[in-house]
């Protein structure tokens, strides 16, 4: 393969991830607490060294993959009236204790375990400010959640959740469709003024039209791309041919 074929191979690889990353999304468009995500490419430029580009030539751009930008922008609020589904509407996560350690999340669908443990979708403890899975007290009914995040009952105040903040969203590891981790020295700090909302969820920032367009865009550039190589491989072949035909 000559040189615009790995030109256009390494778009043809970039854009199958931009492909993966929005039919990710569109299969997380009903996910609470979801964040829509968009792969960011830039050109590499490269030159053949001790060469002069000949007059009226171009430098080879090659596509680099560079990094996957995550939109985090919130979700709108679904009320349920569910007491035990909170919603953040700040910059802040909910904690949660995961058999790997610590993880934030927006998801805020949570229920009680069969030890009274408010916990997740996936059965992981939600944390107190002491870094404590929080417990009900066993029969207690009437939770009140207030908008700084102090869990009350029937028998009296029984906690506060942990909610935090990060200075830079974007460091976040995404762990699944619900769950961010922190990555070696990203700190999580306690959220000063959290704003929960109980009874309600946070739904997923996908919009499920605007990513079906960017989806079948993205479907076309590959074909094109896919394309461009058979053509260039039919070409390579058939030149080939006539050098052998020639000796």
């Amino acid at each position: 393969m000559d040189t615009p074929g790995y030109i256009v191979l390494s778009r043809l690889a970039a854009q199958r991830r931009a492909t993966d990353v929005l039919a990710a999304n569109i299969a997380n468009a009903g996910t609470p607490g979801f964040k829509a995500s968009q792969a960011i490419f830039a050109q590499e430029l490269t030159r053949q060294p001790g060469i002069d580009a000949p007059a009226g030539g171009q430098r080879l751009a090659f596509t680099q993959d560079r990094a996957t930008w995550r939109n985090n922008a919130a979700g709108s609020l679904q009320h349920t009236g569910n007491p035990l589904d909170l919603a953040l509407s700040g910059e802040g996560y909910f904690a949660v204790e995961t058999p790997r350690g610590e993880r934030f999340t927006r998801a805020g669908h949570f229920t009680l375990s069969p030890e009274s443990l408010v916990v997740d979708p996936d059965g992981n403890p939600v944390l107190g400010e002491g870094g404590q899975p929080l417990r009900l007290p066993p029969g207690d009914v009437r939770i009140e959640v207030k908008g700084d995040g102090t869990i009350a009952s029937e028998t009296g105040q029984i906690g506060r959740l942990r909610v935090v903040r990060f200075e830079d969203r974007q460091q976040l590891l995404a762990e699944g469709n619900r769950l961010f981790a922190a990555p070696e020295g990203v700190e999580a700090q306690p959220d000063p003024a959290p704003r929960v909302v109980q009874g309600a969820v946070e739904e997923s920032n996908v919009s499920p039209v605007a990513e079906l367009t960017r989806l079948t865009a993205a479907l076309r550039e590959f074909q094109f791309a896919a394309q461009f190589i058979e053509k260039e491989g039919e070409r390579l072949g058939s030149a080939v041919d006539r050098i052998l035909k020639r000796r």
